[in-house]
């Protein structure tokens, strides 16, 4: 296990100690994430019971293996806790860039059925302000793609269409496009506001307002961020 390896799994155990018997939880997507469904899995094993509500059909397919019951939102509207990782997190707001793992669409709807959020990742990821380590991604519709592209360029982006290991445009699990976007990022809220206008955009990895908890991992152990 890699040192960064060993920060994830901290910030993970950290994060599904606070999983209850009889819980709804979303689970998320992502390296980190992973951990964490391994370590839920474990705690089914045990005997414990819970539902699983999961971000992704890669997340999907992982928790069945272990035995993780699952369900979806028609049926557990109110999702009890929600853990999930990020690619970066604004250690002053908890607002957070989501969306390498090509999931961040259903990882925000249901974040946003969630009592609460406790995003998982190692102290690299924490920095003052989004966008200056990690590009924001946004998911568009494939139609006119390169359209849509023009207008987040025109908005102030650096755009990149995603593509998978074949080199072929990268299919989110809703079967739209990414366009990986290099912004500066003051106003996350703002910026939300203008991108979720321009049509062809579904979504954007920006998680604003959405996190009750960041635990990062660290050397001296994990730091825990509440939002207040």
């Amino acid at each position: 296990m890699t040192g960064q390896d060993a920060l994830k799994r901290q910030s993970a155990e950290a994060a599904v100690a606070e999983v209850r018997d009889g819980m709804v939880l979303g689970l998320g997507t992502g390296s980190t994430a992973k951990i964490a469904v391994d370590l839920i899995g474990a705690k089914v094993a045990e005997g414990m019971h819970l539902i699983g509500i999961p971000t992704s059909e890669h997340t999907a397919a992982q928790a069945r293996a272990l035995g993780v019951p699952l369900g979806e939102l028609g049926e557990h509207p109110e999702i009890d806790l929600t853990i999930d990782g990020a690619d970066e997190v604004h250690t002053g707001t908890l607002d957070l860039i989501k969306g390498l793992g090509g999931a961040l669409l259903r990882e925000k709807i249901v974040a946003a059925a969630s009592r609460r959020m406790v995003v998982i990742v190692d102290e690299s990821k924490l920095v003052p302000e989004l966008g200056r380590g990690a590009r924001l991604p946004v998911e568009v519709v494939p139609f006119g793609w390169q359209a849509t592209m023009r207008h987040l360029q025109r908005a102030g982006a650096d755009a990149q269409l995603r593509r998978d290991e074949a080199g072929a445009p990268f299919r989110t699990d809703n079967g739209n496009h990414i366009l990986d976007c290099a912004f500066a990022i003051p106003d996350p809220a703002g910026l939300q506001a203008r991108l979720s206008m321009i049509p062809g955009v579904v979504e954007t990895g920006l998680f604003v307002g959405l996190a009750s908890r960041v635990i990062a991992g660290t050397a001296s152990g994990p730091r825990i961020l509440d939002r207040t």
